[in-house]
């Protein structure tokens, strides 16, 4: 770059009126062409996740929801945000759609699509301050990028947790579960991954729009990235020694619509367990899923005989998933059965989901669509006690379905010193879409981000084995009867992740915030200097 060019460059920037009114930059994609950028950038982020798994696709697919941002003002970043967050949800949940129809799906995409599009506001502010804040080749190509990428986890870590527990299912992190970065979430972890994957895709962005650098400067610097973040040690794992798990899938009919009389999902699982008597070697518990018995075996007599007689022959507790009650309270459950004795440790579900195991401001929100709301004619009380099953010797820490999703949770399990994860779901809603798989993704990365193996047992699959590298252990086919037995390695390790907590998440949020903020500052007093005087250089 000519030495005269900078301050050029620098000058021409300062000249420009606020965001609202601003001209686009020079290179900025027009309004329309950005539209259908932002639209096909959601769209290639999909392909990343499971089932196709095609991870290098989120990055690029974020890469260009980036830069269709570049030099838009508050309404087209609103637009093109909006329209990046409906074609990128859209896809990704339409296993919504399976059985409970479109509503339910388009509430929840425009529900993200709120937090997309007010986050790219922060977004297109940065493309166009950064540059003038920081105008040096490190100010455009790493420190912008970092900013970008902060801001964009700032925007999913908002939306993970707000409201009412937030929806953390679209989070970049879980496109990469078997990908070659999968190992940086024990350091960092789901968060911190989101933002590295952000940072790759910021950094493709800032390269595809540099002119004043060479293409082989470019090319070293996004190839030095990826190679430093390749090359970068997978934290060690680390064994205590093992249980011997009997997982049971039992593929019944357990949907909200699914017709059956009471008692028929119990049978189902009765019979799925049936392979495990055959077994030569002793089981130390066995794991059937969320719902995996209609009825309360703490309320049935029948349940409660029933598990005792699997408990008995196999001279193991049964963990199993049920609807438990006290007083006016209704809990998903998951107990542990000991037989003879009953249930010997309990654990209640505490994130159900909103608008699926209860209703929030019913009073507000029923009138609005009866019909639809009938479908959650109960509220599910979020649950009070610990996360874990203390087995004999063995610490369980349990996620029944959508716990899985909250960092928080899993933070409080390996508080509580469990040493492997029990992962029980119920997956029929969403018959043979992406969910399951989506889902399990999700198991891995927690298995990988905790050091802990993850039994996840599903009514109807995806339910696997995970070892604590994240590998695949066991598994087995959707929607078929089967066990899984293995020799499961508990962890009694504290991975960076965990004891980092929240603290990347939050250093990157504020730091990028910060830096938006003191670089609109300064661009609003070179403004207001050039206005006085007429002088570019008089900012300086």
């Amino acid at each position: 770059m000519d030495a005269t060019d900078g301050p050029r460059a620098a000058a021409s920037s300062l000249t420009a009126p606020p965001l609202a009114q601003a001209a686009p930059a020079p290179g900025t994609p027009r309004l329309g062409v950005a539209v259908l950028a932002a639209a096909l950038g959601g769209w290639t982020m999909d392909l990343g996740f499971p089932d196709l798994g095609w991870w290098p696709f989120t990055i690029l697919g974020t890469a260009l929801v980036l830069w269709s941002l570049r030099g838009r003002s508050v309404g087209g970043s609103l637009l093109v945000g909006a329209v990046a967050g409906f074609v990128y949800y859209g896809v990704l949940i339409e296993w919504l759609t399976v059985y409970l129809g479109v509503v339910p799906w388009l509430a929840l995409t425009l529900a993200q699509v709120f937090f997309v599009a007010l986050g790219a506001i922060p977004i297109a502010l940065a493309w166009r301050w950064m540059p003038v804040a920081f105008p040096g080749v490190a100010g455009r190509l790493l420190l912008l990028p970092i900013v970008l990428a902060g801001l964009w986890t700032a925007r999913e870590g908002i939306s993970n947790v707000w409201p009412w527990g937030g929806f953390a299912w679209g989070r970049l992190a879980i496109s990469h579960s078997e990908g070659p970065l999968a190992h940086w979430v024990t350091w960092i972890g789901m968060s911190g991954l989101s933002f590295l994957l952000a940072l790759l895709a910021a950094v493709l962005a800032a390269v595809a729009i540099e002119r004043s650098t060479t293409v082989v400067s470019r090319a070293v610097l996004v190839s030095g990235l990826a190679a430093t973040l390749l090359v970068w040690p997978a934290f060690p794992t680390m064994t205590s020694g093992s249980v011997r798990v009997g997982a049971v899938q039992g593929n019944s009919e357990t949907g909200l619509f699914a017709q059956y009389e009471p008692g028929d999902i119990l049978q189902d699982h009765l019979d799925a367990t049936l392979p495990l008597y055959e077994l030569d070697e002793p089981l130390d518990v066995v794991v059937w899923p969320e719902n995996g018995s209609d009825l309360d075996p703490l309320r049935s007599d029948y349940a409660a005989a029933a598990l005792d007689s699997v408990s008995a022959r196999l001279d193991a507790p049964v963990v199993v998933g049920t609807i438990t009650a006290v007083g006016d309270e209704t809990f998903n459950s998951m107990l542990l059965w000991q037989g003879g004795e009953g249930a010997v440790d309990q654990y209640d579900k505490i994130h159900p989901v909103p608008f699926a195991e209860y209703l929030p401001e019913r009073e507000f929100f029923y009138p609005l669509a009866p019909d639809l709301f009938d479908l959650v004619p109960r509220d599910y009380s979020i649950g009070k006690r610990d996360t874990v099953l203390e087995l004999d010797g063995v610490i369980a820490g349990v996620a029944i379905c959508y716990d899985i999703v909250d960092d928080d949770l899993l933070a409080r399990m390996i508080d509580e010193r469990a040493n492997v994860l029990f992962a029980p779901t119920n997956n029929a809603d969403f018959g043979p879409t992406d969910q399951s798989v989506q889902q399990l993704a999700i198991a891995r990365l927690r298995a990988i981000e905790s050091g802990r193996s993850v039994v996840q047992a599903s009514t109807v699959g995806a339910s696997a084995i995970i070892a604590p590298d994240g590998s695949t252990i066991d598994d087995l086919p959707l929607f078929t009867p089967g066990v899984m037995v293995q020799e499961v390695p508990l962890s009694d390790v504290i991975t960076p992740a965990h004891a980092l907590g929240r603290t990347l998440e939050w250093f990157v949020c504020l730091l990028a915030a910060a830096a938006l903020l003191l670089a609109g500052i300064g661009a609003r007093s070179d403004r207001r200097a050039l206005r006085s005087d007429g002088r570019p250089g008089a900012a300086a």
